[in-house]
């Protein structure tokens, strides 16, 4: 029972996993999403307090992954958590937070860069698709 339920566990975070995932690369390429890093949510804030926000949130998802990473934190985290479901609890934890930076970015008011060259465009549209590939394939 107990492997079953552990499947199931890990089975759910990794949906979710993907969910977030798949919302992050639409939300990273302004495509298809309410809200994306260029848009959506409430009105724009200032220049230096929305990347006061972004940077914060930022530093939140790098703190989670930071803590949690280290061999000190997985020996105490493996005595609440049984040492088998560590990982789907890390990877729930992350998915937690960056959906948490997702929700409460900022868009910045200004344009910082642009490109209007169709050819330029379309180089960078495909190179954005080959990162995100690397990165699923890694």
């Amino acid at each position: 029972m107990k492997k079953l339920l552990g499947f199931a566990y890990g089975s759910l975070v990794y949906l979710l996993f993907l969910g977030v995932f798949t919302y992050l690369i639409l939300f990273v390429g302004d495509l298809w999403v309410p809200k994306s890093i260029d848009a959506g949510g409430s009105t724009f804030l200032s220049l230096s307090t929305a990347i006061a926000a972004n940077v914060g949130l930022l530093a939140l998802f790098g703190l989670q992954h930071s803590v949690m990473a280290r061999q000190g934190f997985k020996r105490w985290w493996t005595r609440v958590v049984p040492w088998h479901l560590e990982r789907s609890t890390y990877v729930l934890a992350a998915s937690l937070v960056l959906a948490v930076v997702m929700w409460g970015w900022r868009p910045i008011p200004e344009t910082i860069w642009s490109v209007e060259d169709p050819l330029w465009a379309g180089l960078l549209r495909g190179l954005f698709w080959t990162g995100w590939g690397i990165v699923l394939l890694s």
